[in-house]
């Protein structure tokens, strides 16, 4: 049995280092091959994702880094200010902030005339003559809405738009889904219309003083043309054709993205989107830099997906990236010993920002499943157990390399109603009342193999789904380290993100371990990953709660202030008392650029926005 076991150990390791040896080697070669071919002077950003793209049709997106992409190649009405703290919202598409009406139920807002589309097959004859420039209108963004509202596209962005109550379209919804029909995009909604060429006017049943947030992310909401999505049909994900500053040039599926300066982009100066606060040193620096810059300031932008930590880390340090988003945190002490920059680092010239970010990072248990689901006080009482024989803090010790801080709920820092001071169960390790709670409700051993049992006989077995990367082996690690000590059996069902994002969405997933970034300073998608009516969607934990969803929809109607605040945080108890998720840390970011880049900085909502706001000194990098 030992030899067997030692065997496979051995087997396990070959396999693995093999794997992580050719991944470092096609890294390497592959970037230094397209370095090679670089044109002279051109200006060319590389950097990694860590989670392969699954597409870039707005109304489809469900993941961070596909939105990242999308960002720089569609455009939304408004967007934020790259450099302003705290963040403002900016004219993007549209002429001027919107003319609010009727106590924040009607926002109209004229576009800016003369935005081209990217060159695209889809704006020419059939026979692919006559092609013409295509402007965009008001009803592209009439159109762009309404796919959100289509049940055939299943689009992740519903929720929200949803919960705004834009007049009319939720009917348009529930006729399409009824046998045999399809989504009516010529029928005319008062929630959404197009009063003229240049101006589209939105309604809402119901007063939303945030609403402009929604109209702030491309990766959701940016224009797309009607030919174009019927021309590609089920193929749309892959013929993103947008009005935004860059175009998808060269397309490696869950390998490599190379994304070009789009030609049709008007002229907009740096410091249109760019506006510092007067003491912010470094931003006014970076403004009196680039004032009357055109952006974009690069020819390309190069994205690689690399999985492992790694030979993504390995890669910057070569030089074959020139942003390294993200550190790993396993490399965090070699790198930023003492929160500093190495030494090491420091001779080469690479410059460090550091800051937390507006995410936490979460467990979801599945409310539907017969072992960890249920509302009956024994299942609450297993999921309470199961959080509290957990230790966030050595998440933050080993795996995270203190490169967090415990979460108490589901509220992200920078987040409005995100309070320091607001402390819950949620972050307390208490093994000891673990104990006594699986005791008291019947989670005992009752065959003698050591595990407990559920209080009918059958075993407890946990089942989490996981990524196949290093870091999450990491945290499973001590996942399994706290379950083990209150005996209690777990496993690990490992897949790619995209697979059990698709599992989760279906219920299918017991327990899945994952991130939620904020997009904008609304705390409405943090509190409404337990809204009931997004079960399966934002909600993948298919919590209901018919008092939470109440005073959820009460707080959406609420000005900002101290009754919103208290609103708030009484949401975040009831999470915390019925524990759908367990929510364990919010990530403290570092990121690292090369001495030949400039004007980097992390937005605090909108990841991806550098592209067209970062400077490449090609004599420089060329000499690397």
């Amino acid at each position: 049995m030992w030899l067997f076991l030692l065997v496979l150990v051995f087997v396990t390791m070959k396999t693995f280092f093999l794997r992580w040896v050719g991944a470092l080697a096609l890294v390497l070669a592959g970037l230094n091959g397209a370095h090679a071919q670089d044109k002279a002077g051109e200006k060319v950003l590389r950097y990694a994702f860590e989670i392969a793209e699954t597409g870039f049709d707005p109304a489809q997106i469900s993941d961070l880094y596909s939105r990242i992409a999308a960002r720089n190649m569609f455009e939304s009405l408004y967007d934020f200010d790259y450099l302003a703290r705290p963040v403002e919202v900016i004219p993007r598409t549209a002429e001027a902030l919107p003319v609010i009406t009727d106590n924040f139920r009607t926002f109209t807002i004229k576009i800016k005339k003369g935005i081209l589309f990217v060159d695209d097959a889809a704006f020419c004859d059939k026979d692919g003559a006559n092609c013409k420039k295509r402007e965009l209108t008001a009803q592209d963004f009439v159109y762009s809405y309404k796919r959100h509202y289509d049940p055939k596209i299943n689009s992740y962005a519903y929720d929200s738009l949803r919960e705004s109550n834009l007049i009319g379209l939720d009917a348009l919804r529930k006729a399409a889904e009824k046998p045999g029909e399809k989504f009516d995009y010529d029928k005319e909604a008062d929630g959404v219309r197009a009063l003229d060429r240049y101006t589209i006017q939105f309604k809402l049943a119901e007063s939303r003083p945030r609403f402009i947030y929604l109209l702030c992310d491309p990766s959701l909401v940016g224009a797309v043309a009607r030919e174009v999505v019927e021309k590609y049909g089920d193929k749309i994900m892959e013929h993103p054709v947008g009005t935004g500053p860059f175009k998808l040039h060269e397309w490696t599926r869950s390998s490599k993205m190379v994304f070009t300066r789009n030609p049709n982009y008007r002229e907009v100066k740096y410091e249109e989107g760019a506006h510092p606060a007067t003491d912010d040193a470094a931003g006014q620096a970076l403004l009196s830099k680039f004032k009357g810059r055109r952006i974009p300031m690069i020819d390309r932008v190069e994205v690689s997906i690399i999985e492992e930590n790694q030979p993504r880390w390995l890669s910057f340090l070569s030089a074959d990236q020139d942003l390294l988003e993200r550190l790993p945190a396993a490399f965090s002490n070699q790198a930023i010993p003492n929160n500093k920059l190495a030494p090491f680092l420091v001779k080469k010239g690479i410059a460090m920002q550091r800051s937390p970010t507006a995410d936490v990072t979460v467990t979801y248990f599945n409310m539907e499943d017969p072992t960890v689901g249920g509302y009956k006080p024994a299942n609450v009482a297993l999921r309470r157990a199961i959080a509290l024989a957990y230790n966030s803090e050595e998440e933050i010790r080993r795996p995270r390399r203190n490169q967090a801080i415990p979460a108490q709920g589901p509220i992200q820092p920078g987040v409005y109603g995100y309070d320091k001071a607001f402390k819950t169960e949620m972050s307390d390790y208490n093994p000891a009342r673990a104990t006594a709670l699986l005791d008291m409700f019947g989670y005992t051993d009752k065959d003698g193999d050591g595990w407990r049992d559920m209080p009918d006989g059958t075993p407890l077995v946990l089942q989490m789904a996981t990524s196949p990367d290093q870091a999450s082996r990491e945290i499973n690690e001590v996942w399994k380290k706290y379950m083990n000590a209150v005996n209690i059996k777990i496993e690990f069902k490992t897949a790619k993100w995209p697979e059990q994002l698709k599992a989760a969405r279906a219920g299918k997933l017991m327990m899945w371990k994952l991130g939620y970034s904020a997009s904008d300073p609304d705390p409405k998608d943090a509190v409404g990953l337990a809204y009931g009516p997004s079960k399966g969607e934002g909600n993948l934990a298919r919590y209901q709660n018919a008092a939470f969803d109440k005073l959820y929809m009460q707080q959406l109607l609420m000005p900002d202030g101290p009754e919103r605040k208290a609103a708030l945080q009484d949401l975040v108890k009831i999470m915390v008392a019925d524990m759908p998720y367990k929510f364990s840390t919010h990530r403290i970011l570092t990121d690292m650029t090369q001495p030949w880049v400039t004007g980097y900085l992390r937005h605090p909502f909108d990841n991806g926005i550098f592209w067209r706001y970062v400077d490449i000194d090609p004599t420089k990098s060329s000499k690397k």
